[in-house]
């Protein structure tokens, strides 16, 4: 059974839900994937907590969750939300369940299924950006990180919070304006690092250049248990 703590945003918890079924090889109810979703509206803003170093609260709510998903028979637990990965390593160290890591397998994927990448932009919110997840990551791999001016930031954040966030379709023109400068910079690829950015990708059909994590999160959830179409 697979452990969900979402409600970061509620919109992002339904898209990752909804992907879970169409990617599951099934046929019938019993042969899609037990899950438990914990849609958590009310957990602190990530990108707050990380940026005003107030991140007790947070950790411990994600700490309650995930032990909850742990002790009701879930075997492992997946959190669409990429901010909140600021918190993963050290909250498996006190789980005996594996929590599948969006970053790390998002950055393997880009290693392995673009081979010869040099170059990645990563557009996601100012904590995912400072919390350093990402550029950690693709430095392992060898891959560089280009992130937006902070003209083209302010953009981002604006189609996060001002636009998906609050229930409204995600700005075309403000989107174009940060793919022109990631593309500039000679990005061979980037990656939509904020769940909300997910949702955008799916009112606005984006090139194979966009790498969603989302997308590679359900894939490997689907791959852990075996239930891929």
């Amino acid at each position: 059974m697979l452990g969900v703590i979402g409600g970061m945003g509620p919109q992002a918890t339904l898209l990752f839900f909804q992907g879970i079924i169409n990617k599951t090889e099934a046929t019938c109810d019993q042969e899609h994937l037990p899950m438990i979703i914990l849609n958590h509206t009310t957990m602190p803003d990530r990108t707050e907590a990380i940026l005003t170093g107030n991140t007790g609260k947070l950790f411990e709510m994600l700490l309650k969750d995930a032990k909850t998903l742990e002790q009701n028979g879930c075997t492992a637990i997946a959190i669409p939300c990429n901010t909140s990965h600021y918190f993963v390593d050290e909250l498996q160290k006190h789980l005996h369940i594996p929590i599948i890591h969006m970053v790390r397998e998002t950055v393997n994927h880009l290693a392995t299924a673009k081979r010869g990448i040099k170059k990645v932009a990563v557009l996601a919110t100012d904590g995912t950006i400072r919390a350093g997840i990402y550029q950690r990551e693709c430095e392992k791999r060898g891959i560089g990180v280009y992130l937006p001016s902070p003209g083209k930031q302010s953009l981002v954040m604006d189609i996060i919070y001002r636009e998906i966030k609050r229930g409204r379709p995600g700005s075309y023109s403000k989107f174009m304006k940060i793919d022109e400068e990631i593309k500039n910079a000679g990005c061979e690829g980037a990656i939509l690092a904020c769940t909300e950015l997910s949702c955008y990708a799916r009112q606005k059909p984006l090139p194979q250049f966009y790498i969603d994590a989302m997308d590679v999160l359900i894939d490997k959830v689907l791959a852990f248990f075996n239930k891929s179409r």
